[in-house]
């Protein structure tokens, strides 16, 4: 051990993230062993309250809007969301009871509003003001 250092194992690295992604897999296929789903089956569907879900209960199933979650979460009324986030409260209902669903640009600004609510309400209370070096026409 003539001038080496040993070095402490470094932890994992995050899944997802490049070239430890693969590291990370490797590990795992070494260190945890899989269940298979031959075994993981049989134990699903003799548990009532654990089973798989058939077609008809997906049929069944209704799925909940994303913006009801969102406003539900800021603990607002649809009227206080509205008002806030500049929806018209039709729109809003409409959304909420499936009745229509968000477009794309509408998914991106509730994704915006989930992230950062009161930097997007702040923003849009803020008086608009001309960008420097532009006038008006």
């Amino acid at each position: 051990m003539s001038g080496t250092s040993r070095r402490s194992p470094s932890p994992p690295p995050l899944r997802g993230s490049g070239r430890g992604w693969q590291r990370s897999a490797r590990t795992a296929k070494t260190s945890r062993m899989p269940i298979s789903k031959r075994k993981a089956e049989p134990a699903a569907e003799t548990d009532p309250a654990d089973r798989p879900l058939s077609a008809a209960d997906l049929r069944r199933m209704t799925r909940t809007a994303q913006v009801k979650v969102v406003r539900r979460a800021l603990g607002l009324t649809q009227e206080e969301f509205s008002a806030r986030y500049r929806i018209p409260l039709g729109t809003l209902c409409d959304w909420e009871q499936g009745r229509s669903d968000p477009d794309q640009p509408a998914r991106a600004y509730l994704r915006v509003i989930a992230a950062e609510p009161v930097m997007t309400a702040r923003a849009l209370s803020a008086p608009d003001q001309p960008r420097p070096g532009r006038s008006r026409p």
